[in-house]
């Protein structure tokens, strides 16, 4: 048995790039069998790395695809004319400057209107087993709809997306180089996700895993080693240091009743099945760049990193953490923050 399971509680924290989740071991749902988590780690060497006994696995240094739909992805990424008013793109909200998120609780959508959730990073989508929140979409290529379509969010429409890009000579150009045809819905999804699965932040603690032992501080050590022991790497591990099953948001504690007002959006993975289990069951997020993604949590409710670890010490481990375990661990966290090659 590897040396971190043996350190493992009965909890575990859940933060987030900008989101938060999960509970104990006997709260979480594995993924189902036909929505597996997209391979993230490096192939294993006929001599194991000595990271394959670690719970968090390095990002892969490099991420293939296809170059010209990337940089195609990347202007559908940035361009307003996509949303109904012209007012927002994909950007808006996940700004590349700003962790992939844009630092407010609740971005704002066209005519002004506030979303339902924290808009959580982009920044290594490409390693979650499923998209949203609560999982909703099982592809990249599922998810970049969800936003383009939402009322509260860019509320267009596959017609209107579909007159902009044919109307844009640049656009038929690089559609026409690449597919052969003139732009259509699958063609503008397949470039949005593919850009989005390059946005791949290689950070300090990667260089650490794969041997460079002078890459992340001592005081990183000493959290990521604090980070094993109290358990939260019982859902925060591999590549992506999460957002790889769901889990209860509020194992050790009722955390929706003690911040009051619940909201249909705190249901998680219930207002998708519609099964009584799933209330509050969310997916863990990442915690790659969290250090960068404030405010956290699905509702953004809490502003800084520390109080963010503080409350999930106490309503995922059922233990108040010391100020002392608290900054260890928000320092190991600030290792893994790493910038798109």
């Amino acid at each position: 048995m590897n040396r971190w399971i043996l350190g493992i509680t009965a909890g575990l924290i859940v933060l987030g790039g900008a989101i938060a989740a999960p509970g104990l071991i006997a709260g979480l749902t594995r993924p189902a069998p036909a929505a597996p988590a997209p391979t993230a780690s490096v192939p294993v060497e006929e001599e194991s790395p000595a990271w394959m006994t670690e719970p968090i696995h390095p990002l892969p240094q490099r991420r293939p695809g296809d170059t010209r739909k990337v940089e195609l992805g990347r202007k559908l990424f940035l361009d307003k004319r996509l949303s109904q008013d012209r007012s927002i793109s994909c950007a808006s909200c996940h700004n590349l400057d700003r962790g992939g998120a844009d630092s407010t609780q609740y971005s704002v959508g066209v005519g002004g209107q506030l979303g339902d959730r924290n808009a959580p990073t982009v920044f290594n989508v490409a390693f979650n087993f499923r998209q949203f929140w609560d999982g909703r979409a099982d592809t990249l290529e599922q998810q970049v709809e969800g936003p383009l379509l939402n009322p509260k969010e860019m509320k267009s429409s596959w017609p209107e997306i579909l007159k902009v890009v044919n109307e844009d000579a640049g656009y038929k150009a690089d559609f026409a180089a690449i597919f052969g045809e003139l732009p259509a819905r699958e063609h503008v999804t397949a470039c949005l996700a593919a850009f989005l699965r390059s946005l791949v932040t290689v950070s300090r603690f990667d260089k650490y895993l794969r041997g460079d032992a002078n890459a992340i501080t001592e005081r990183e050590k000493q959290g990521y080693e604090l980070f094993k022991r109290k358990g939260c790497v019982t859902c925060h591990q591999g590549s992506n240091a999460g957002g790889n099953l769901f889990s209860k948001f509020g194992a050790m504690g009722d955390y929706f009743a003690d911040r009051g007002t619940l909201q249909q959006a705190d249901l998680g993975r219930f207002k998708i099945t519609g099964k009584e289990e799933d209330k509050y069951v969310f997916k863990v997020p990442s915690l790659r760049n969290v250090a960068k993604t404030a405010p956290y949590f699905h509702d953004g409710s809490v502003a800084t990193l520390e109080e963010a670890v503080a409350i999930m010490g106490q309503y995922q481990l059922g233990k108040r953490l010391s100020k002392d375990d608290v900054a260890l661990i928000v320092d190991f966290l600030g290792s893994l923050s790493g910038e798109v090659r």
